[in-house]
């Protein structure tokens, strides 16, 4: 199972980025998606989550101006991200908990990608 993260870059303050994160290979279900990012010099923290079903939650610092979604036919999530902001750079993770086609269920990671916000 791979997670492939794309749509990071460099963007001015205020501005827009959409983040996706597609799945690929023993795949029976994905249970929890979510986003999480990590800062220079700073522990990882998460961004947001959403359920199979579709319910969200979002860190604090994001509320209002991100939003992750899913398409669960394409095994995608994405997270839109708008009125960035300096302190949003950082490196952008997805995370995926799945189960494979033999029953097993485990957590998988993105290889990151770089998100920089200009003042």
């Amino acid at each position: 199972v791979q997670l492939q993260a794309s749509g990071g870059g460099l963007v001015q303050a205020g501005g827009s980025l959409r983040l996706s994160c597609v799945a690929s290979g023993d795949i029976f279900s994905i249970n929890g998606m979510g986003w999480y990012r990590q800062a220079p010099g700073k522990q990882r923290e998460l961004v947001a989550i959403i359920t199979s079903g579709g319910s969200t939650a979002y860190a604090d610092s994001v509320k209002g101006r991100f939003t992750i979604s899913r398409d669960n036919a394409k095994l995608t999530a994405y997270l839109q991200m708008n009125s960035l902001r300096p302190e949003d750079t950082a490196v952008y993770y997805c995370n995926a908990l799945i189960r494979s086609t033999w029953g097993r269920e485990a957590d998988y990671w993105g290889q990151g990608t770089l998100v920089t916000v200009s003042s």
